[in-house]
């Protein structure tokens, strides 16, 4: 695990692309926070990084977006579904299964039960209630990820 601090939404934006240049294939992010953190900020510099080339936009009302990069982008937003079932209705396990997609899902802890054995936690925080600054915590759930835990977090502090 490891923490980090952005001071603005530019800087949440670089950190977000340092994430999209060490993110393997097969890797789910889930990206827990209160509303307005800047989940989809860091999703849309995460896409880019990736290859997405147009609009990147939260699927809070179509739940899931696929983005189209250097690999197949899921990006799930759970914080509307009310039951385990609208999960499989939207293909919920099918795509965090894909071995050649990046999966990130917004609001993860609104069922923690049905997120995959390995994922990315990823806390975002306000510090201060007008602030811009933001502390990140990244932790692996499981062992898959605990490497490219790591490998994040030295690059990160390198980066800067």
């Amino acid at each position: 695990m490891f923490t980090c601090t952005t001071n603005s939404p530019e800087e949440t934006a670089h950190l977000a692309e340092l994430v999209g240049q060490k993110i393997r294939e097969g890797t789910v992010l889930g990206l827990e926070g209160d509303l307005g953190a800047g989940k989809t900020l860091f999703v849309q510099s995460l896409a880019h990084t990736l290859g997405v080339e147009g609009e990147v936009t939260s699927p809070t009302f179509n739940l899931m977006n696929v983005y189209e990069g250097i690999c197949p982008i899921y990006h799930f937003d759970l914080y509307r579904l009310e039951t385990e079932d609208e999960l499989e209705d939207i293909g919920f396990y099918e795509y965090t299964e894909d071995p050649e997609g990046i999966v990130v899902i917004e609001w993860p802890d609104k069922f923690p039960q049905c997120m995959p054995e390995d994922y990315v936690e990823v806390r975002i925080e306000r510090m201060g209630t007008e602030s811009t600054k933001r502390r990140f915590t990244f932790a692996s759930v499981g062992e898959r990820n605990q490497e490219f835990i790591k490998e994040l977090e030295s690059f990160v502090y390198l980066s800067h």
